[in-house]
């Protein structure tokens, strides 16, 4: 803990309304200096909603100042071992002392039992750093993926026989949403565990458009769909859509539905005047890398998980 001036105390537990204050704070200065979001959309989330019931929050605060902030999620069944994931900033000004490893300390005494999983955005050098010396391994990466609308025009979205498009109707199209996200995702550890509360915490986002949410119908029942985002203008100067989510039901897959519904929504996005569009997609799904680089998109940054095993954390309790 060196360069520190006042000792440092992590605290732990429900955030109060004016804590969640200080840690939006401290991930704007966090942005700012690093050029990049160091919390992820579900985090941010919990922070100004509040955490789920067997989440965790933790502040490190050096004197009165909040110096770093990390969340973890409850253990996912799905995963291996039941590992629990989580994220962490530390403030730009506060770095190099130590606080990143006390953080991981205490998630890892906290952890009851689990293996941890930690996102690294924007894989900088000083992150991977971090992880090495705590004795993470790099587990799974996330592309941000860009491309710009322009010329030649994309193609017109081509959908399989017996296939309808319409958009999303809220209060009513939730639970056929939810059921479909969950097949559709049943192997993702982030999308596929998803509940009305987390859909309806994002209905309730300024960003949310049911306009831009489209649902694929056979026969009545939902089998795709394509929800796209609008992020307003920031420091980059102008808005740009994203490709939120694209899912099919698995036994719908293989006939270009995916395909189509991904051509409907950047329509629709490029009908909105926006210039560009990004989305993001595991490294390792190699077929949805190949349909988006066939569409124009190309690889813009990278986010990282590091994962430390349970049998590895037992040096950094007590």
């Amino acid at each position: 803990m060196t360069g520190s001036s006042a000792p440092i105390h992590i605290f732990g537990g429900p955030l109060s309304p004016s804590q969640a204050g200080l840690v939006l704070s401290l991930a704007e200065a966090a942005q700012a200096a690093d050029g990049v979001a160091p919390l992820s959309e579900g985090v941010l989330l919990q922070v100004r909603h509040g955490s789920g019931p067997l989440a965790r929050d933790l502040l490190l605060t050096q004197g009165d100042f909040v110096a770093g902030f990390a969340h973890l999620d409850a253990p996912d069944a799905d995963t291996q071992g039941g590992d629990t994931s989580g994220e962490l900033v530390v403030h730009p000004a506060h770095r190099r002392r130590g606080y990143g490893t006390a953080l991981i300390s205490a998630l890892a005494a906290g952890a009851d039992g689990h293996g941890i999983r930690l996102w690294a955005h924007g894989d900088l050098a000083a992150a991977a750093a971090l992880a090495r010396s705590a004795g993470f391994t790099r587990f799974r990466a996330l592309w941000q993926m860009r491309m710009s609308f322009g010329e030649p025009a994309l193609p017109g979205p081509v959908f399989p026989a017996g296939v309808s498009v319409r958009t999303f109707r809220p209060g009513e199209d939730e639970e056929s949403w939810l059921e479909v996200n969950r097949r559709a995702f049943a192997h993702h550890p982030e999308q596929g565990s998803w509940t009305r509360e987390d859909l309806e915490l994002r209905e309730a986002e300024p960003w949310f458009d049911p306009g831009g949410f489209f649902l694929a119908e056979r026969d009545g029942r939902v089998i795709g769909f394509h929800w796209t985002k609008v992020h307003p203008a920031g420091g980059e100067g102008s808005p740009i859509g994203e490709v939120y989510v694209v899912g099919v039901d698995p036994g719908q897959q293989g006939g270009g539905l995916g395909r189509a519904l991904t051509l409907t929504g950047l329509e629709h996005l490029r009908h909105l005047g926006l210039t560009q569009v990004m989305l993001y997609v595991d490294e390792s799904n190699t077929a949805a890398v190949k349909m988006y680089t066939s569409l124009g998109f190309g690889r813009w940054s990278t986010d990282v998980m590091y994962r430390r095993p349970l049998r590895d954390l037992a040096g950094l309790r007590g």
